[in-house]
């Protein structure tokens, strides 16, 4: 038996299939993967995200602190109730781990990350933040978290939890956050649609799901939001990066801020080496051709470039063809071909630039 979340019990009453996710019981579906998939992309329904990993830092240094423990530079964030998307790197460069901060006030951020990696994070930021002093590290453990997704995602909030929120709310733009009484609510989505994410006491989750329910929002498993985000090219942590793969070759370059220059951060040395040598290695997005299913760590083969690997591949729902983000090497060209051995057969790709899908529409036509 894995750690349960405070809706644990929602959950078997709903009849959803439970299984293993980084230590902790969790629904993969309440009765169609495919089906909750669609409903996100077309209407609108919720998850259960309360395993996630929430640290409050709070200080007077909490800002320089934060500048050099992530390789995204929280200078960005110039005025309360903004968030910032950031890899926290080792001195090689390797992901640790991806995370959002949010900029709360200037003495507190808060950071949530993955949960199977909860006992690394909190053990590194906990002594990160005790060698340079200044910045107090709390794990809360007491809060639950509910995202609601699709594009009548807000209709339907505003609709369970009123006009209070609404009001502090319509209007906001992604990667914005709100305090609204016991309540954070944020645009930091994982699906590639509209919508909030709901941090609030552990307490009133079971409340808070069940007005959900009433006005309309159904639950989604993590099968459907495992396509939702692959469709949307966001990378999954163990997957698409970790500790042995940097940034630079995971797709996440964007999220490496290498300005100004006199900010040192960790893994910033290693980052530079690489970028300076080349980047051998890329994520890149493909499209079969054919029949068939692209699996994590299926070997793909580009001709004349080497040979690279399916870091994460599903069937798309939207798409109705399957589709993958591959680790492959630097020099495969976009609309190129490439081979994937499928159940010992070559089956042909197409290179393609991600995400697949945006707002529910085909983002294939743009490559």
């Amino acid at each position: 038996m894995g750690l349960r979340t405070p809706l644990y019990n929602s959950h078997i009453k709903l009849g959803a299939k439970m299984v293993d996710f980084g230590g902790w019981d969790m629904p993969l579906h309440y009765g169609s993967q495919i089906e909750e998939h669609h409903q996100v992309r077309t209407d609108c329904g919720m998850f259960d995200v309360s395993h996630m990993n929430v640290l409050d830092l709070r200080g007077a240094g909490v800002r320089d602190f934060l500048r050099l423990l992530l390789a995204n530079d929280v200078a960005r964030l110039k005025t309360t109730g903004r968030a910032l998307y950031s890899c926290m790197l080792n001195a090689r460069g390797g992901v640790i781990d991806d995370l959002i901060v949010y900029f709360m006030d200037e003495q507190w951020f808060r950071i949530v990350a993955n949960a199977a990696t909860r006992a690394t994070d909190t053990a590194w930021v906990g002594a990160a933040a005790r060698d340079l002093g200044g910045v107090g590290v709390t794990a809360r453990d007491d809060l639950a978290i509910i995202a609601v997704q699709g594009p009548n995602a807000r209709a339907k909030v505003y609709q369970a939890l009123g006009e209070a929120l609404r009001a502090a709310t319509e209007g906001m733009r992604p990667f914005h956050v709100v305090t609204v009484g016991e309540l954070m609510v944020a645009t930091t989505g994982y699906t590639g649609e509209d919508g909030f994410e709901i941090i609030l006491p552990a307490k009133a989750a079971s409340f808070t799901w069940r007005m959900l329910r009433e006005a309309g929002v159904p639950p989604i498993g993590l099968g459907a939001r495992d396509t939702l985000r692959l469709e949307a090219g966001m990378n999954l942590y163990g997957a698409d990066m970790d500790e042995t793969t940097t940034p630079l070759e995971s797709g996440l370059d964007w999220t490496v801020a290498f300005e100004p220059r006199e900010r040192k951060f960790i893994g910033r040395e290693a980052l530079e080496q690489q970028k300076a040598r080349g980047v051998a290695r890329k994520l890149v997005g493909l499209v079969l051709e054919g029949k068939g299913v692209l699996r994590n760590h299926q070997k793909v083969v580009c001709d004349g470039a080497g040979a690279g690997e399916i870091t994460s591949g599903s069937f798309s729902p939207t798409l109705g063809k399957s589709i993958a983000l591959a680790r492959a090497p630097a020099a495969v060209a976009l609309d190129g071909r490439c081979q994937v051995d499928i159940r010992g057969r070559p089956e042909t790709v197409r290179v393609v630039r991600y995400p697949f899908v945006g707002h529910g529409r085909s983002c294939l036509g743009k490559q």
